[in-house]
C-alpha cells in the first residue's frame, strides 16, 4: 500500500463531504471534528457520487443524494437500503500536520 499527501485538517470542513483524486481514484473525504474518513465516491447501490450527498454528523454517516442510502464514515457499510453492500474505506494517517490516506 501506499500513502498519499491529501493536505493538512484545516483543508477540510467539519460536516462537509470533498472530492479527492487519489492515484487514479475518485474518493470523498469528510471531517468530524479532528477524525477525517475516506471512502470511495461511489454508492454502491448505484454508482452515485456519495460526494454530493449530506453528512449526518452525529452518527457519522454520510447519505447518497440518489436513494438516501446511509453509509457509516468509519468502515463503508450501509446503515440503510436501498444499499447492501459496503463501500470501501481507506485509512487516514498524520504524519508532521501532514494527512496521508493510504491506497492500494
Amino acid at each position: 500500500m501506499t500513502r498519499y499527501d491529501i493536505g493538512v485538517l484545516d483543508d477540510f470542513t467539519t460536516g462537509t463531504a470533498r472530492q479527492l483524486k487519489v492515484a487514479g481514484r475518485i474518493l470523498v473525504a469528510v471531517r468530524i471534528e479532528q477524525d477525517v474518513y475516506i471512502l470511495d465516491d461511489r454508492c454502491s447501490h448505484e454508482d452515485f457520487s456519495l460526494a454530493e450527498g449530506e453528512v449526518n454528523v452525529g452518527t457519522r454517516e454520510i447519505e447518497c443524494a440518489r436513494h438516501g442510502a446511509m453509509f457509516r464514515l468509519s468502515d463503508g457499510e450501509p446503515t440503510s437500503f436501498p444499499a447492501t453492500r459496503p463501500v470501501a474505506h481507506y485509512v487516514v494517517f498524520e504524519d508532521a500536520g501532514r494527512l496521508e490516506v493510504e491506497v492500494p
